[in-house]
């Protein structure tokens, strides 16, 4: 039954065009093609990524941080109080008031030293300035590496300019190594990303982060097991050009404007371009599905930024990394607000 269902999943007619087979996708007369089992090395690829992130940030971010006069304030920790202490770990951070009623009463306290000790102790696990600053800092100086190594690796290729190119060849086109480590990489970056995104600093956009992280990873993982490499590197590029961008703007939205157009350029290469040589399948609808997604959430990561700077213009903003104008530059670092 396990090997029928195997065989089901891996089906030539859902991943790949007609009258192509898996046995297309071997090595053979000197081209060279990615592997699903390749991808395997970038699970301890992304431990390893979570150990230099964990050095950079104490032995670069840290001291960079109190360089320039980020450091951690010292809170005041709530009362002891073991019955509330156990209702806020196990169920919810902000209780309604029926059940404050509730606590009041088996803890012996007023219903308004409750409540005060369920916002002090909330206060109590924000997250500070400089944990904010370093994960900044992290995806900051990824992104930027990523981005060097992406055009180092692209500028000298026919696709990077003519995206018709993409598909010239298509699926007989061997994998280089500039790309098999640029997609390695990039996957075991976004793995390390999902491992610690219940660690990090969590905000409005939690779940839309999630949700992008599966999405990209999957959309690469497809595109690595079906040969779509050059469009994937492409992809990747985008991404990694919106992120510096993104990550370094003063609250200022023209740039992801910029990613979105050359997003919707990538998403006409991979729908019109292929049609022109082998008729629409499974695969091709899944990997436009997977890029769309990705495009829907960046249009609604501009949206926040966008609210953000009509505040920013017409109200007032509260700088994540503090006040001043080098520490408004770095509140950037992530755009999106607690």
């Amino acid at each position: 039954m396990i090997d029928t269902l195997y065989e089901w999943i891996w089906w030539d007619r859902f991943w790949l065009p007609v009258n192509l087979t898996w046995a297309d996708l071997e090595d053979r007369d000197g081209r060279v093609y990615a592997k699903a089992s390749d991808l395997y090395v970038t699970l301890p690829y992304a431990i390893g990524f979570l150990l230099v992130r964990y050095l950079f940030e104490r032995l670069i971010a840290t001291p960079l941080a109190a360089s320039v006069g980020i450091r951690e304030k010292a809170r005041l920790r709530v009362p002891d109080n073991p019955i509330l202490e156990l209702y806020y770990l196990s169920h919810s951070r902000n209780p309604g008031q029926a059940v404050i009623d509730g606590l009041s009463k088996k803890s012996g306290w007023c219903v308004r030293q409750v409540e005060r000790w369920f916002r002090k102790r909330r206060n109590q696990d924000r997250p500070g300035v400089l944990k904010k600053f370093r994960e900044a800092s992290w995806r900051f100086v990824f992104y930027l590496l990523a981005l060097i190594g992406g055009v180092v690796s692209l500028y000298d290729k026919e696709w990077f300019y003519d995206t018709w190119e993409v598909w010239n060849g298509f699926p007989k086109q061997t994998m280089l190594d500039s790309q098999y480590w640029y997609y390695i990489l990039e996957m075991s970056f976004y793995g390390s990303l999902l491992f610690r995104v219940t660690f990090d600093v969590k905000r409005k956009d939690f779940k839309e982060q999630i949700i992008h992280h599966l999405a990209t990873l999957t959309l690469l993982s497809f595109s690595w097991c079906v040969n779509y490499i050059r469009i994937g590197t492409l992809v990747m590029l985008i991404h990694d050009a919106s992120d510096v961008l993104l990550e370094s703007a003063k609250l200022f939205n023209y740039h992801h404007c910029l990613y979105r157009l050359h997003h919707s350029r990538l998403i006409h290469c991979t729908w019109v371009y292929p049609t022109l040589q082998y008729p629409p399948f499974f695969g091709y609808y899944f990997f436009n599905v997977m890029l769309v997604v990705l495009l829907f959430l960046h249009i609604f990561w501009a949206y926040l930024i966008l609210r953000m700077v009509k505040k920013f213009l017409f109200g007032k903003v509260s700088h994540p990394f503090g006040s001043g104008l080098f520490h408004s530059f770095f509140s950037t670092l992530h755009p999106f607000p607690l």
